[in-house]
């Protein structure tokens, strides 16, 4: 069943907390991709494997500070995402390298990301 928001009682992905994948964990089908997407507005999914979003920002010095808040984030949640920077934009590829592809944790990291304020 397709989510375009959350159900009562539902609890939001940003709510989640990332659980760590063990060597040769599930990755996401196709419809739980298609379910999950309805809580991750603006990322792509690239070829089944991660997940890309592209944030702009006004300078370099609010894509950095944005990326150290994210960085926290991933520290917290013990679930890392790959980064690159520059002036005025951060890229965002969240996957999860033991599962080699994307699993509910990666989810939860992006929604996480989206919930950052500027």
């Amino acid at each position: 069943m397709k989510r375009s928001g959350l159900e009562k009682g539902a609890v939001a992905l940003r709510d989640e907390t990332c659980i760590p994948c063990r060597d040769g964990g599930p990755t996401l089908d196709a419809d739980e991709l298609t379910e999950l997407r309805g809580e991750l507005p603006g990322w792509q999914v690239i070829d089944g494997h991660h997940l890309h979003k592209r944030l702009e920002f006004a300078d370099f010095d609010t894509a950095l500070a944005w990326l150290n808040r994210a960085g926290a984030i991933c520290e917290e949640q013990g679930h890392h995402a790959d980064f690159r920077v520059g002036w005025g934009y951060v890229d965002v590829d969240v996957f999860t390298h033991k599962a080699n592809g994307l699993t509910r944790a990666d989810a939860v990291l992006a929604a996480k990301f989206d919930a950052i304020e500027s």
